[in-house]
């Protein structure tokens, strides 16, 4: 029988179909993006994107020359714009702003064609390295509450290039997602003096049915309110409110080796399917937050919303996260 589950940190409902229950055969592949004549992320090409903002280059070349391991630059078409103020204004019972934030990519491999998945765990950790610098950085613009780092892998979810990349937004406000999340954790703090995302570590460590890998400092796992086939959650295991303040002793290698895993057992179960990945972490400047808790959401792009989706603010997911975990687990990479 289908079954109605609530997530315990913002209360949404979602439907887990089981009489609908999806095999990971069942879901189909996605036509490959065709080929593009020039890609202005590949070495040699550093003049068709702006020039960079931070960079990775083992022989310490100079900045905007080919020589490079991983690369951040700023969007040449930015969905938000750095220059200028944000001139906050009422029209009548409507508020406006001017669209001002940044925008960058960032070039993950100088390897056109390689996949996250296929890079190695320093590589992936590069990329987090640079997320966390560029967070710092855009931090002390005043004019910015938020980063949102998210990576769009293939065409149906989103990446527009087929060179291997992920993105950054600095936001003048903080996402409605992200203050869902919030305000969830602290109504749960206020009624138990504990952090919602710690107590389900503990929680799901005990029954051990939907985590899929765990190491020192990290644990993935399915959460118990899917909103989409094989949706996995990485957490810290030690609670943590932001993301670019995570432990340096750690450095983020055993992140990269956790998401380098889901993305190998993703391509051997899944058929390398696209997926969006995103970082949710405390807003800037707000102090110690004991009732928040970092972490990657990482969907792939298995189902699509349809009206009753839209129109109600419920998800359907035709797989539950226990028999997702079970093939995850299974299955050796």
């Amino acid at each position: 029988m289908p079954e109605l589950r609530k997530d315990p940190i913002i209360n949404r409902w979602v439907i887990i179909s089981t009489e609908r229950g999806k095999r990971p055969v069942f879901f189909g592949e996605e036509t490959p993006p065709p080929k593009a004549g020039m890609c202005p992320l590949c070495p040699g090409n550093e003049n068709m994107t702006p020039p960079e903002l931070y960079a990775v280059r083992p022989d310490f070349s100079p900045p905007n020359s080919s020589n490079w391991t991983l690369r951040v630059v700023p969007n040449k078409f930015p969905a938000l714009r750095i220059e200028g103020n944000l001139n906050k204004e009422g029209i009548g019972m409507y508020d406006r702003m001017n669209g001002i934030g940044a925008h960058e990519i960032v070039v993950e491999t100088p390897l056109h064609g390689q996949t996250l998945s296929g890079m190695s765990v320093h590589d992936i950790q590069n990329v987090f390295m640079a997320y966390r610098e560029r967070t710092i950085d855009l931090e002390k613009d005043k004019r910015f509450k938020y980063v949102m780092v998210f990576k769009n892998y293939g065409s149906v979810a989103g990446a527009s290039l087929d060179h291997s990349h992920s993105q950054l937004i600095a936001l003048p406000i903080v996402p409605r997602r992200v203050t869902e999340e919030i305000n969830g954790g602290l109504a749960y703090y206020r009624y138990k003096d504990r952090c919602i995302f710690c107590d389900i570590i503990a929680e799901e460590k005990e029954y051990n049915v939907r985590v899929v890998i765990e190491n020192e400092n990290f644990i993935a796992l399915s959460p118990y309110a899917s909103r989409f086939p094989f949706e996995i959650w990485i957490l810290p295991k030690k609670h943590e409110p932001y993301f670019a303040l995570h432990e340096k002793v750690d450095n983020y290698y055993d992140i990269s080796e956790i998401l380098q895993h889901i993305l190998k057992k993703y391509d051997k179960v899944l058929n390398s399917p696209p997926y969006n990945f995103m970082i949710h972490t405390a807003p800037f400047g707000n102090g110690e937050i004991q009732h928040y808790h970092w972490h990657m959401e990482i969907i792939p792009r298995l189902t699509k919303m349809a009206g009753f989706e839209w129109g109600t603010g419920f998800y359907i997911n035709p797989t539950p996260p226990e028999e997702a975990t079970t093939y995850l687990k299974e299955t050796s990479i």
